[in-house]
């Protein structure tokens, strides 16, 4: 068993476009940048807000209930009143399938 997710086709994600997906039981996004694929827990480090509700700005995405900014790339908080950073995911695309794996489980 792979434990790499599939998440849609890569034709699916236009620039700038994302996906949530569920992987053992969290929540992720995972975002068309221009330079690639990024994923992200889909939850908000300060508030447990839903992030990909949020406006996408660049690589940043913007915490929908406070305002808090996280760099899509790095899960940095960027911004008050989010001081910790939100888990990322590895991506690949394999066969034209744009897949996440969760790196915490090993």
């Amino acid at each position: 068993m792979s434990d790499w997710l599939d998440v849609a086709p890569e034709q699916d994600f236009a620039p700038g476009s994302f996906h949530v997906v569920e992987m053992d039981e969290l929540e992720i996004a995972v975002f068309h940048l221009s330079d690639g694929f990024y994923a992200i827990e889909d939850l908000c480090s300060h508030a447990e807000s839903t992030l990909s509700d949020g406006k996408l700005k660049g690589e940043e995405i913007c915490c929908p209930m406070h305002g808090a900014r996280f760099s899509i790339k790095t899960g940095a908080a960027l911004s008050p009143p989010a001081y910790e950073a939100i888990a990322t995911y590895p991506v690949r695309v394999e066969n034209g399938v744009v897949q996440v794996r969760n790196s915490r489980v090993e």
